[in-house]
């Protein structure tokens, strides 16, 4: 233990510790420790904490705050062992971070870390984060097979069963995907300040080429075809086990490790799984496959709104009008269709404009959603497994995105209110 460790005639346990490279580079992290802790925290170096834990002082000790800047992200192997070591050992992680980049971040997090405050500290929030570390950890809501009474549940936070929110592109790369997971992320923060968070889904029906799972970062697990292959006997616990948590507030079902025929399942194992997922969330978001099978009707049939994905191009045009002759002719719920269009013309483009509104009028639709060009940060943001509010938070795309699930979640509350 270093020097910066204050002792008393009688000195008190030593219940936190910061670790950083030079905890002298971080004198708001010091005042705000001293203000909240007193003489009960001490610092560490880097190369000291692995070696400290060991110790039987660390067994006292309730967090560590891990101070970083962009000169550490050449660490990010040791500190992401110093966070596994500490949580091994029960010991919660607030991560300190000034100028990091967001997979960095997203790697820390995903390694163990409880919480996140950015450098320079606002004002009360590293007190904040330690009151919430401070509250017992919740039962774990989801994933793992490994906990012996399976995860719990609960029910809509709105005592209702949960929204249905379909996504399906007209052609290939027009940004379905893409679309759906950021909704569902967008979704998960709507939430006034004070109010408890949305509890979201999202289900990769896509079951060949379904690529949730790379968009996020996750595994693919063999629950899910477990799952899919016997949905007569899913109960709340084989459906939640199915699922994988990303940081903690997104919970997906990821399409199966392996490619299978989308004939797998049936209209009524789709119905199944849409009515656990409205029973446990608020907001369950369906990618779906381009290709129309048995079971799209199902999804159609299910969903509150079913977003179709096009550009501005005659590829898409031909197959929205396609898909609207199909759905016609079986007397499917055409209404329920919300077309987008991705890539759309900007606030300048007149001829672009133009071109849209005749797409419109020829096709006998209406779009009501222009999504702008998110450009290469889109593709980043996908490699590197994260939504672009945690890649590129400024983006355009980003905005818009953000925009929609507000507007959605407000007209979802005032229907509760109303009711």
């Amino acid at each position: 233990m270093s020097s910066s460790v204050h002792h008393s005639p009688e000195p008190a346990p030593i219940v936190a510790c910061t670790i950083s490279r030079d905890v002298q580079n971080f004198d708001l992290l010091i005042e705000d420790m001293e203000a909240v802790l007193g003489e009960t925290w001490g610092d560490l170096g880097f190369g000291e904490a692995l070696a400290f834990f060991a110790q039987p002082d660390a067994d006292a000790l309730e967090f560590v705050a891990i101070a970083m800047d962009q000169e550490d992200e050449d660490n990010l192997v040791l500190l992401g062992e110093i966070i596994h070591q500490a949580r091994s050992r029960n010991i919660r992680v607030i991560l300190i971070a000034e100028d990091v980049s967001p997979a960095s971040l997203h790697q820390l997090l995903r390694q163990g870390a409880d919480e996140f405050v950015p450098y320079p500290l606002p004002e009360n929030e590293l007190e904040a984060a330690i009151q919430r570390i401070r509250q017992p950890e919740p039962a774990p809501v989801m994933s793992a097979p490994a906990t012996e009474a399976g995860p719990t549940t609960r029910k809509s936070a709105h005592d209702r069963e949960g929204v249905v929110m379909a996504v399906q592109g007209l052609a290939g790369g027009v940004g379905a995907t893409t679309f759906a997971v950021n909704l569902a992320w967008e979704l998960c923060n709507v939430a006034k300040k004070g109010k408890p968070d949305p509890r979201v889904c999202i289900l990769d029906l896509d079951l060949q080429y379904g690529s949730i799972s790379t968009f996020l970062d996750l595994p693919r697990r063999e629950a899910v075809f477990e799952l899919l292959s016997d949905t007569e006997s899913m109960d709340g616990d084989s459906f939640t086990a199915a699922l994988i948590p990303f940081e903690e507030k997104l919970n997906v079902l990821t399409s199966p490790a392996d490619m299978l025929p989308l004939d797998l399942v049936t209209s009524e194992d789709i119905n199944r799984i849409i009515a656990m997922a409205r029973q446990h969330f608020d907001y369950v978001v369906i990618d779906m496959p381009r290709t129309l099978v048995q079971w799209t009707e199902a999804v159609l049939n299910g969903a509150h709104i079913y977003f179709a994905l096009l550009e501005l191009d005659m590829r898409s045009a031909q197959n929205a009008l396609r898909l609207k002759r199909a759905l016609q002719a079986e007397d499917l719920p055409f209404q329920k269709l919300r077309f987008a269009l991705n890539r759309s013309p900007g606030f300048t483009d007149l001829s672009g404009k133009s071109r849209v509104k005749r797409m419109a009028e020829s096709l006998g639709i209406s779009i009501d959603l222009l999504l702008p060009d998110g450009g290469k940060a889109v593709t980043q943001g996908a490699d590197h497994g994260l939504p672009l509010a945690l890649s590129a938070a400024k983006n355009p795309l980003r905005k818009e995105i953000a925009k929609l699930a507000l507007s959605l979640h407000q007209l979802g509350q005032s229907d509760v209110e109303a009711a």
